[in-house]
């Protein structure tokens, strides 16, 4: 979430072979030839702890210009535009929300901008377009169905179709991460928070169509993200405001909630997202799942093997604010094993506690490095990791709402019928 300087002393000119030191110049200590070739590392090396821990924060800015002066920065970050709160924080990655949207050629240029304070990385630039009820950029997009309409269709292929497609138009914004698809299960009718952002209430449907939709991403080159992990099917209580607790044993767990993430990530998912509910039989804690190390390591690492980026869900809901202050928050889903962190209440606060962490020990350095180091091979796998894309609000003007993209969504509305 940060982009990698330019070659910096004892750095071999570029086009040629640095010349060998003279015999009486002491040998130099040079990193390993592995870590010189690994692009990563490279740029790893070259971030500070403050910039690395600036890398896990994804927050929401105010304001539909790079250097847009709000209030609203200056009073949640003490920095008044957009700008100055990312090179303050080194930040890593924002989120857009409607606030931000008016128009195409105004996007185009606010990612833009946004790309170009970031002096060292490249952002990830995340929304959540899952199309249907959840769709921050609808004032611009083509508005496709919902994954509840797209799981009746029974055709995988055309969830793939909608992912790509979205996708397209997401990356013809500057946007390079989308907060889709959803990969819960929805088997309670009360559900007040997932509902028809599911694709179904039949757990191998579901898998099909979200591991098709994970696909459609990659083909458009934009980070897909299932969420909410362990599963967030199977509740009557919203985590926006209260904290949920599913009370499946680990069988209904294995047969009900994960065979949808299993297919995203035997799909190559970029990402995956917590959720903030309680799972007593898989962690007997009482700590939702986004500060759970039992489950966020245990169970989506080292079980289901996914290596990719653990994104937590908003840290400004209420699930996961009812044990723990700000700060407190962010550090402990580090340690359960999150690293990108969304959204939090405070960031100025949560940004300081993991800083402290990192200083006392009590987050480890290669902790904080597996995190970054995560966020920056996503970033590589979209070509973020050195130079970011520059967004051109003409092509965008001819890919948003194309007539291709148009049909696509009301085949999709005629399959469901």
């Amino acid at each position: 979430m940060t982009a990698c300087g330019g070659g910096g002393a004892g750095a071999a000119p570029t086009g040629g072979k640095a010349a060998p030191p003279a015999q009486s110049t002491p040998p130099q200590t040079s990193r390993p030839p592995q870590a010189q070739a690994d692009p990563v590392q490279r740029v790893l090396s070259k971030l500070s702890v403050e910039e690395k821990v600036g890398q896990l924060f994804m927050p929401v800015l105010y304001g539909t210009a790079p250097d847009t002066v709000s209030g609203e920065n200056q009073a949640r970050y003490a920095a008044q535009t957009p700008a100055k709160v990312i090179a303050k924080y080194h930040l890593g990655g924002v989120i857009l929300f409607p606030q931000n949207v008016k128009s195409t050629s105004q996007v185009v240029g606010l990612t833009n901008g946004l790309q170009r304070s970031a002096k060292k990385v490249p952002l990830l630039v995340g929304t959540d377009q899952e199309n249907g009820l959840v769709s921050r950029m609808s004032a611009l997009m083509t508005p496709f169905p919902g994954a509840a309409t797209i799981g009746a269709t029974k055709q995988p292929a055309l969830s793939r179709a909608v992912a790509k497609a979205t996708g397209e138009e997401l990356r013809a914004l500057g946007v390079n991460l989308d907060f889709a698809p959803v990969a819960d299960v929805n088997v309670n009718p009360r559900n007040p928070v997932i509902g028809r952002r599911a694709f179904g209430d039949d757990p191998e449907r579901v898998a099909t169509m979200v591991a098709a939709a994970v696909k459609g991403f990659a083909d458009a080159k934009v980070a897909a993200t299932a969420k909410h992990f362990p599963g967030h099917g199977d509740t009557a209580v919203d985590s926006h405001t209260g904290l949920p607790v599913i009370k499946h044993t680990k069988a209904e767990w294995e047969r009900i909630d994960a065979p949808p993430f299993k297919a995203a990530i035997e799909a190559g998912v970029d990402a995956v997202m917590s959720a903030h509910l309680v799972f007593p039989k898989l962690d007997p804690s009482g700590d939702p799942a986004t500060l759970s190390k039992p489950i966020l390591t245990g169970l989506l690492r080292e079980k289901l093997g996914f290596d990719g980026v653990i994104s937590t869900d908003a840290l400004n809901m209420g699930g996961v604010r009812k044990k723990y202050n700000d700060g407190e928050i962010s550090v402990r889903a580090v340690l359960a094993g999150a690293d990108l962190l969304l959204m939090p209440n405070d960031l100025p606060k949560a940004y300081q506690a993991v800083l402290a962490a990192v200083k006392s020990g009590r987050i480890s350095a290669q902790r904080l490095d597996q995190s970054v180091t995560r966020l920056l091979k996503l970033k590589q796998a979209k070509g973020l990791l050195t130079e970011a894309p520059v967004a051109s609000a003409e092509e965008a003007a001819g890919v948003l709402r194309s007539s291709e993209h148009r049909k696509l969504a009301a085949k999709v509305a005629r399959a469901a019928r």
